[in-house]
């Protein structure tokens, strides 16, 4: 899958991109009303990776149900959207608003971004109002419903179990990483909002062993997100108990890398004699 916020609404990357090679295209956040986001400048580049303080910039879900939804109607590629709020019932109008859009395929909802002054991660450290908002968005949709959550969570198997038990079908493991980075010149914080999310191969082993510590936990199918940027690192994320992953920063630098990840697993499978994905899940020491 793209991971949200890499992908857009996934409109534009089809033209550079096979989607046909994806599970399911994840489209970036989306609010009830459109966001202008944080000032600039929002990206800075890491020895391992990017920091982002996008803020959730976007369209507001009248247009995204108006302009991208028809468009993806007509695709065989599934396409689940990313659910934001600034407050609780923020989640459960979007959550009713898309169900039944021909086009949306299931939703994944943000409690994990690190760049909003209200909501996202607020919400996703909390085991019962991460719970409250999973089951509200459940009650007011008939769409599959995964949680995205944040590594910031003080105890981030219980915010996983509260989660599930409160009705997730699925979870994404793991949303960006809080860091910075300062300008000595200007000493002074590179992005205006101070801090962004870390993203790229620098949070790779940080992800890993949460889905791995997650998956001991929970019945419910995991998504790995995290720094993966190959075949192998796909592998992994399945092997400590993902049932699927989303590419994010490695898609913005290599839009090729999707398929050739794909390629990569299918390769592997046929090496160790593997006649179904399903069969590695878990496989090293989890299931």
């Amino acid at each position: 899958m793209s991971a949200s916020g890499t992908f857009g609404y996934g409109v534009d990357e089809a033209q550079k991109v096979d989607i046909t090679k994806l599970g399911a295209v994840i489209c970036k956040g989306i609010f009830l009303k459109p966001r202008d986001g944080n000032p600039q400048p929002r990206l800075v580049e890491t020895p391992a990776g990017m920091l982002n303080s996008i803020g959730l910039q976007g369209v507001g879900i009248d247009k995204l149900i108006s302009d991208y939804a028809p468009v993806w109607g007509k695709w065989d590629t599934p396409v689940i959207v990313n659910i934001c709020g600034e407050s609780a019932d923020e989640y459960t109008e979007i959550a009713k608003r898309l169900d039944e859009v021909d086009g949306v395929s299931g939703l994944e909802v943000n409690i994990s971004c690190p760049n909003l002054h209200k909501g996202g991660m607020e919400f996703g450290t909390d085991p019962q109002v991460a719970a409250q908002i999973t089951s509200n968005v459940k009650a007011a949709t008939s769409l599959p419903v995964m949680v995205k959550l944040t590594p910031n969570a003080p105890d981030i198997v219980s915010v996983a179990r509260a989660v599930a038990d409160a009705g997730a079908d699925a979870l994404s493991l793991i949303n960006t990483i809080v860091g910075m980075a300062i300008d000595v010149v200007k000493q002074k914080p590179v992005l205006p909002n101070g801090i962004g999310g870390l993203s790229g191969p620098a949070i790779k082993p940080i992800a890993l062993a949460i889905v791995y510590k997650v998956a001991k936990s929970v019945d419910i199918p995991i998504i790995g997100v995290g720094g993966i940027s190959s075949a192998n690192d796909a592998l992994e994320f399945i092997l400590a108990g993902a049932s699927a992953v989303q590419i994010g920063t490695a898609g913005m630098i290599n839009p090729d890398i999707f398929g050739q990840i794909v390629n990569g697993i299918q390769t592997y499978m046929q090496k160790t004699g593997t006649a179904d994905i399903s069969e590695l899940v878990g496989k090293a020491g989890l299931r």
